[in-house]
């Protein structure tokens, strides 16, 4: 399928899940733009890179994700916004009466408010144009809970309400809103957990990723970027169009359990 001519905002997209979805949808020929709290010369030559390899327009705009001003700002900035992929996140474990309060509100803003605020900025345009697509970067954590990740888990659960609540605002307005629900996916920052993870279990590598870091993930293998970005694609195609408020798992049977 093609998606040129329309403009894709993903938050949260110099690294990881955030750039394998930009990088599968300026596959698929839409136009990009990447963020992250940061405004480094890598940055917008990551952008650069971006446009030279797939043929399609890619900016690169900084935006602190934890303020609602920015959030909104870099919809606006986009010009045009007919996919939104709300990716931003970040992470804290703890106990609840050990949780710090800065830790808590900095992961609510993070991962639930700002897809809240860029999604009220691109719901105009989307309506104007009479197209849109918003994806929600959930977890299997949407659906299901693990001990001492509250904020994030409060945080993925309401993203999935969110996009329930998006859908129904939007139907028939040729506007659908979904979340994907990833478990363990291989990113650079995953990747580079594996090393101590082998330390502290004294394991070889596979045996560590199969039974200390995917033992909740049936299929014992890391979900990868290009899949997540591949499902983001799929959820904009024609194919899609009757796919709204719900949640995809891309989990490896995480969530069957």
């Amino acid at each position: 399928m093609t998606l040129a001519g329309k403009t894709a905002v993903v938050t949260g997209s110099n690294s990881g899940i955030g750039l394998g979805i930009v990088r599968e949808l300026a596959r698929a020929g839409a136009d990009v733009l990447l963020n992250s709290f940061t405004d480094r010369d890598e940055d917008h030559a990551l952008a650069a890179e971006i446009a030279q390899e797939f043929g399609v327009e890619a900016r690169y705009v900084a935006a602190d994700m934890s303020k609602a001003d920015q959030c909104r700002a870099l919809v606006e900035q986009a010009g045009a916004c007919d996919i939104l992929v709300n990716n931003a996140g970040i992470q804290h474990v703890a106990p609840i009466d050990e949780f710090p309060q800065e830790k808590w509100d900095a992961i609510i803003a993070i991962n639930l408010s700002s897809a809240f605020h860029t999604t009220a900025a691109a719901l105009p345009m989307m309506r104007k144009a009479g197209w849109g697509r918003v994806v929600n970067i959930a977890s299997a954590h949407g659906l299901t809970a693990s001990p001492y990740k509250s904020a994030y888990i409060a945080a993925k659960h309401g993203i999935v309400g969110l996009s329930k609540t998006t859908a129904l605002e939007c139907a028939g307005q040729g506007i659908t809103c979904n979340a994907i629900c990833p478990g363990y996916v291989l990113t650079p920052l995953v990747e580079a957990q594996i090393p101590d993870q082998m330390k502290a279990h004294n394991m070889d590598r596979d045996t560590v990723v199969k039974e200390v870091m995917l033992q909740r993930q049936p299929s014992k293998e890391f979900a990868t970027t290009e899949q997540i970005g591949g499902t983001t694609v799929f959820l904009c195609s024609p194919a899609a169009d009757q796919i709204t408020g719900t949640t995809i798992s891309v989990d490896g049977g995480w969530t069957a359990l």
